[in-house]
């Protein structure tokens, strides 16, 4: 599907200009403390021409002919763009936590690390994070490795999402 650059897009945002529109595909999620999973996500990305994105995800657990097996987590935030392509994110979950993420965007690629997590009481203890995204043929390929629960960082989610 082809991408077209916004009229008003703010200089800052332009590392991560790739990532606006709507998103989905198929995942696959493993921790030490779950059963190994597949999902089906989606993930918008909208700006208003201020230097920052809104962002939205929700996924679902699916069977292994893809059908979906029952709903699954949430999460908004924004993607703050900073000159050179330095980033803030923050984040917000159904599940309770919220989460500030600093990183960087160069040539396709967003790498971010969590500077802070907060969760409520019936949350799950969630410690750290690293968050990859790239830009592969056209395609959005993440990964998400986590630290929570006592168990150190390590891979946890890994999608790959076609334009929408």
């Amino acid at each position: 599907m082809p991408f077209e650059l916004p009229a008003n897009l703010h200089p800052d945002c332009g590392p991560v200009a790739w990532l606006l529109g709507r998103w989905g595909g198929r995942g696959h999620g493993d921790y030490p403390t779950i059963d190994a999973f597949q999902y089906g996500q989606e993930l918008v990305f909208t700006h208003d021409g201020r230097p920052f994105f809104h962002y939205f995800a929700r996924s679902w657990i699916v069977d292994d002919e893809g059908e979906t097996v029952r709903q699954a987590a949430q999460e908004a935030g924004f993607l703050r763009c900073r000159p050179g392509g330095e980033l803030e994110l923050l984040l917000s979950h159904s599940s309770g936590i919220s989460e500030i993420w600093y990183g960087r965007a160069d040539d396709g690629k967003v790498e971010l690390h969590t500077a802070g997590v907060s969760f409520t009481e019936s949350a799950k203890e969630v410690t750290g994070g690293k968050r990859l995204y790239g830009n592969v043929e056209g395609d959005l390929l993440y990964a998400y490795d986590m630290e929570a629960v006592g168990q150190e960082l390590q891979p946890h989610l890994w999608a790959r999402l076609v334009r929408q």
